[in-house]
């Protein structure tokens, strides 16, 4: 799904919520999950999304796919970094990383999440700390950390 996508489903999600500042949402593959810039402040979220192979072909659901957000706000203007964990094809020796593929569904959770983490933490509001909970697949093969760059840089959420 295209950044145009996440933003307006972002926009949607935000508005009256983010005290008239504006906000800017955006791809970066670089952030390093649990290093934000300084002054930035970081959100992990898992979602369940699909991928498929570059090199086969194959395609696979899983539950455990990490985003990672780095957020802040400085004089009115909001920016959000967005990277989205990948996994590779545990049938094609040394294939390269797909990126998740994220129903419009489990978008809409993770901005509705993102905007109440962005209330917390930039806002300072005093909300209740827990979140919503996104549509999951039915995935019928464990998960495979070797595969999952989640695992790899040790943000994953594995039972």
């Amino acid at each position: 799904m295209e950044i145009s996508e996440w933003t307006r489903i972002f926009q949607n999600e935000g508005k009256g919520l983010l005290h008239g500042d504006n906000w800017t949402l955006m791809f970066d593959s670089n952030i390093v999950p649990e290093s934000p810039e300084y002054r930035w402040e970081m959100y992990i979220r898992n979602t369940s999304a699909r991928f498929e192979c570059p090199e086969c072909l194959r395609g696979w659901p899983s539950n455990r796919v990490m985003v990672v957000f780095h957020m802040r706000l400085m004089n009115g203007a909001g920016t959000v970094k967005v990277r989205r964990l990948r996994q590779n094809c545990k049938n094609c020796y040394e294939a390269q990383m797909a990126d998740p593929v994220i129903a419009s569904d489990n978008i809409n959770t993770l901005m509705k999440n993102l905007v109440k983490k962005i209330r917390i933490k930039c806002y300072h509001e005093n909300l209740d700390q827990g979140n919503y909970n996104h549509p999951r697949f039915d995935v019928n093969s464990p998960h495979e950390p070797d595969h999952c760059e989640g695992c790899m840089t040790g943000i994953c959420t594995r039972d």
